[in-house]
């Protein structure tokens, strides 16, 4: 056996027969429950202590949990180097995706500042890098360029002709990008506080794998502007991608040269830099910051060598430096972003918890789903009043931070102190820094995403069904713009799980002889099928929208055809009841004759001597009705009668017979008494629930199985299954509790004693043999 890969433990199990009847006396099976019942649960909800007002303080704060038991000597040194290293990512990029946001570059710094502080008090991942991400910020600026287009700040012209005021447009964008935040961190907190982080299920791993690679694709196209140099008009809505590039196509010939040359460069440097990183990463102790190096770099050669002036190459320009007072979003614009909103904080929490927990997976702890709802939703809410816009973890920054030897939150907070400083001292040094090297920034780290491109070929191999979930979303996101391709993906996405609920595998088992294992008879050669009894599973639940093809099934797979059986069965009936009528027609219709043709006899003319010795007398009539009745059956037999009777009788039955065969082969020429099995086992081991549609269907098939003389049995059932059973009145006189049985095998040797097929029990022994 080893040589063939099979284990050399060998086991035997021996017992008795176990129904749902006798396993319940067996294991014991109680009514009692140890969920605390809605009035336990209210009542604890609302009780006063210490230890539970710790307990909740800690379950909300998790700082206070973890911090006062931080190891400065194990932990400090690493977190120091980490958020250092993850701070002088959070610069360049936070600069660069505050362009894909469609506002100013300072706006990125400080949202690469507060909400970072805020995640350290609330969140639980220990590794995530909270702040800015191309496609958060993309979408964001989708809305912003929708509600606030540069139509609507023209100044000095008439007819879509003249400059466009730039402070009062980002002012108004700044408005919108804030308001949006709000409410989508509103929509967080409401959604973690309800303990609706499991909505995150919904979105498959190929979906949103799908919909980042068409975002990073979004972005792309929108960076291109600032690599030629050129103005395009925005477009927004569906198919605003397409022709974003067929503008940008038709603009190439007004390429700015100078500009052109700084993006390529810029873009070599970068490309060449992160593949240094990327191939020496074992041996680097710290990745080389190029971005940081590219930026001071191309500001110091723009600012001394006058690029600006002398080629009109477009810069960042002035950034404020110092923070700006709070000031609460503009509500009025709620109305207008409620679906922006909601999809922003569902894309947001989906890639903050699926990262998070890939790095709890891999180091060992736990994160809260239903709290780092909340975490995001207070850096969002509490961010949007210090003018930040949307955040979520970013991948290339959660990735450095945790590669860097970053333990704990500790890492984020020290990034935060060091973005502080840029913005208070160093920000307006980076003013003559060109858009064209932010731009190549957010090119380069779109890398990743674009990898995820090789997604397709490896899901052709594994699952084609996620291959078209991928490939739909992917279209669907580009083609429809960011909003739209999300809802038509999670709608597409919940389609395919109800399809394959639909379209189950549906399997004949059969007994691998000396085992007591039931496998799929045509995917295992060795499975066979027990004479008399089939054994039929379904892959998936059985409820209402597949109950009716489970049906279906079961007749084609057992070649039970309940309809067809039951109609040459009532034919039947009707037959006989037909012939039986007739027979006791013809059956009265004699006797009647034979009593009148008696009573003829008496009106004969009699001889003296046949009439000798009755008391009669002369010329009076007989009286019949004191003569005994049994007299009247004595003598006066008709031999025609009797015989003729046999043999009516006899023609009858041979008749009968004949016409309920011819009856049978006309109603279904396939059916044959011998092909159909004296019993059924239905495996429910894969049905997790029954609704009342189940519940009906196995009702009806207990029923006209049974008229037609097959047994049914029900085998492996959960808990949980046979409670609802009991709930719905399945169980009967009809259909007691003793039909189902705690396994397969249990069944098959309970048939195999009622039928008294004992001779086969050498071949289904209860005692396992392997």
């Amino acid at each position: 056996m080893e040589e063939k890969g099979c284990s050399s433990v060998e086991y035997s199990v021996q017992r008795l027969v176990l129904d749902e009847l006798c396993l319940d006396q067996v294991a014991k099976k109680g009514n009692w429950s140890t969920k605390p019942t809605f009035r336990e649960q209210l009542k604890s909800f609302f009780r006063c202590s210490v230890p539970r007002a710790k307990e909740i303080v800690l379950r909300w704060v998790p700082v206070l949990g973890w911090l006062p038991k931080y190891s400065i000597k194990k932990n400090a040194l690493g977190d120091l180097i980490s958020g250092c290293s993850v701070s002088i990512m959070h610069l360049p990029q936070g600069m660069a995706y505050a362009l894909l946001a469609s506002l100013p570059p300072v706006f990125g710094l400080y949202t690469s500042l507060f909400p970072v502080l805020v995640y350290f008090i609330f969140g639980t991942s220990k590794h995530i890098s909270i702040g800015t991400f191309a496609v958060i910020s993309i979408m964001i600026g989708s809305v912003t360029e929708r509600l606030a287009p540069d139509s609507n700040f023209l100044i000095n012209g008439t007819n879509g002709t003249g400059s466009v005021n730039l402070d009062e447009r980002d002012a108004y964008r700044v408005q919108i990008a804030c308001s949006l935040t709000l409410l989508v961190g509103l929509f967080q907190i409401l959604l973690g506080i309800v303990r609706f982080g499991f909505v995150v299920t919904y979105l498959s791993e190929p979906l949103v794998r799908g919909y980042t690679t068409a975002s990073a694709c979004h972005v792309l196209g929108s960076q291109l502007k600032y690599l030629f140099g050129v103005n395009p008009v925005r477009f927004s809505g569906p198919l605003s991608l397409i022709y974003t590039l067929v503008e940008i196509c038709r603009l190439i010939p007004q390429t700015v040269i100078p500009e052109l040359v700084v993006s390529l460069v810029a873009l070599a440097v970068l490309i060449v830099v992160k593949e240094i990183n990327e191939r020496y990463r074992q041996k680097l102790p710290l990745p080389i910051p190029i971005e940081l190096v590219v930026i001071i770099a191309a500001t110091i050669i723009s600012h001394f060598g006058g690029l600006p002036e002398k080629y009109s190459i477009d810069v960042v320009g002035a950034i404020p430096s110092g923070l700006q007072a709070p000031r609460p979003p503009d509500a009025t614009l709620f109305s207008a972003l409620i679906g922006d909103a909601f999809a922003l904080a569902i894309v947001g929490y989906a890639i903050a918890i699926s990262l998070g927990k890939t790095f709890a997976l891999k180091h060992g702890y736990q994160v809260d789903s239903n709290q780092e709802l909340v975490a995001l939703g207070l850096s969002n809410t509490i961010g949007s009043c210090f003018q930040c816009y949307t955040v979520t973890c970013s991948m290339s920054r959660s990735l450095v931070q945790e590669s860097t030897g970053g333990k704990t939150q500790v890492a984020g907070l020290i990034s935060s102190v060091v973005v502080l400083i840029t913005v208070l001292k160093i920000g307006s040094l980076f003013e003559d820094l060109p858009k064209a090297v932010l731009s190549t920034i957010v090119f380069v780290n779109l890398k990743g995403m674009f990898k995820q491109f090789m997604d397709v070929p490896m899901l052709w191999k594994t699952d084609k069904v996620d291959l078209l979930v991928w490939l739909v979303t992917f279209v669907s996101t580009i083609l429809l713009n960011l909003d739209l391709g999300l809802a038509v993906s999670i709608a597409f996405s919940l389609l395919t799980v109800i399809f394959r609920t639909q379209l189950p595998r549906y399997s004949i088992l059969g007994q691998v002889p000396g085992t007591n294992l039931y496998l799929d008879i045509d995917s295992y050669k060795e499975a066979k099928e027990i004479p008399g009894i089939k054994i039929f599973r379904s892959s998936a639940t059985i409820y209402y929208t597949n109950a009716e093809m489970y049906l279906e099934a079961l007749q084609e797979k057992s070649g039970i055809r309940i309809a067809k059986l039951l109609a040459a069965k009532k034919n039947e009936a009707e037959i006989v009841k037909k012939q039986n009528k007739k027979a006791k027609n013809d059956q009265n219709h004699q006797r009647a004759s034979n009593r009148l043709n008696r009573i003829f006899s008496f009106g004969k003319t009699k001889t003296p001597a046949e009439v000798k010795g009755n008391n009669f007398k002369p010329g009076e009539a007989p009286n019949l009705i004191e003569c005994p009745a049994h007299e009247l059956g004595k003598g006066h037999v008709n031999n025609a009668y009797e015989s003729d009777t046999c043999d009516n009788k006899s023609n009858m039955a041979s008749q009968q017979s004949d016409t309920i065969t011819q009856a049978s082969k006309d109603s279904d020429d396939k059916i044959c008494p011998t092909d159909i099995p004296h019993s059924l086992i239905l495996d429910l081991s894969t049905t997790i629930f029954l609704d009342t549609v189940a519940v009906k269907t196995l009702k009806n098939i207990f029923r006209d199985l049974g008229e037609i003389g097959v047994g049914v049995y029900l085998s492996e059932c959960q808990a949980r299954v046979v409670e609802e059973l009991e709930r719905a009145s399945f169980f009967s006189a009809s259909i007691p509790k003793s039909r189902i049985f705690a396994t397969i095998h249990d069944a098959v040797l309970h048939i195999l004693d009622k039928m008294g097929q004992t001779d086969n029990f050498h071949d289904v022994f209860f005692i396992t043999e392997m």
